[in-house]
């Protein structure tokens, strides 16, 4: 039986991960309000701390300007003053590699705030690469359609101006390949590194998104239930 919004259990602290286009932000978004926890972005920490001038918004600044990855230390302490001490949280894109991983490891340690589990959104590459690449938009209004599962009327045109929809440059086939090579070689180990820790959840991300969804939480219901039950 799935718990109800108001049994969930509280203080359920998550990583969500996968490849482009498998679905985390999503889920992320769903769990947020089904668990009333926190969806941490450090993309969003990244600018903020920026656009409010901070010590280590100044500190992140040149690397964001140069468009460079912002050092570990500064995120992770940047990700120290974000975290909630009194509820769960969900960080998704964040760890990106093994010793993001680790040094996050160490940050939750030193707070007492153990992840309750890594959710794996296990994805067949081929099947990613028509979800990312079949998007079109109409850059007029942001509306998005999806040539398999949300298709205009006429192809290329959008149904509501009758103007013509693009492809961003993120979903274009060169680019889609590109995020998925980097996702392979520098976040994919986080599988093997997460497994040993003991903390992986597998998910088959390529379900709707309500199965994926029920199967994440039938999972963590699983992790709540006593040991022996």
């Amino acid at each position: 039986m799935t718990a109800s919004h108001n049994t969930a259990p509280t203080g359920i602290r998550l990583v969500l991960l996968g490849p482009p286009g498998a679905g985390k932000g999503t889920q992320a978004q769903i769990l947020e309000q089904r668990y009333e926890i926190r969806q941490i972005s450090t993309g969003d920490i990244l600018r903020r701390h920026r656009l409010d001038k901070t010590p280590l918004g100044m500190e992140a600044q040149p690397y964001m300007d140069s468009g460079n990855l912002v050092p570990d230390p500064i995120v992770i302490a940047m990700m120290e003053l974000e975290l909630p001490r009194d509820r769960g949280f969900i960080l998704d894109g964040f760890p990106r590699t093994v010793e993001q991983a680790r040094a996050l490891d160490g940050l939750l340690g030193r707070l007492a705030l153990p992840l309750t589990a890594v959710v794996f959104f296990d994805s067949r590459r081929d099947d990613l690469i028509h979800r990312l690449t079949g998007r079109w938009t109409n850059p007029r209004t942001g509306r998005v359609y999806h040539t398999l599962y949300n298709p205009p009327n006429v192809a290329g045109v959008d149904d509501e101006d009758g103007g013509p929809l693009v492809q961003r440059a993120d979903d274009t086939l060169e680019t889609v390949t590109k995020r998925l090579d980097v996702y392979e070689q520098e976040t994919r180990p986080l599988v093997n590194f997460y497994t040993k820790v003991g903390t992986l959840l597998h998910i088959d991300a390529m379900q709707s998104v309500s199965d994926v969804t029920t199967q994440i939480v039938r999972s963590l219901e699983r992790l709540q239930e006593p040991a022996g039950a």
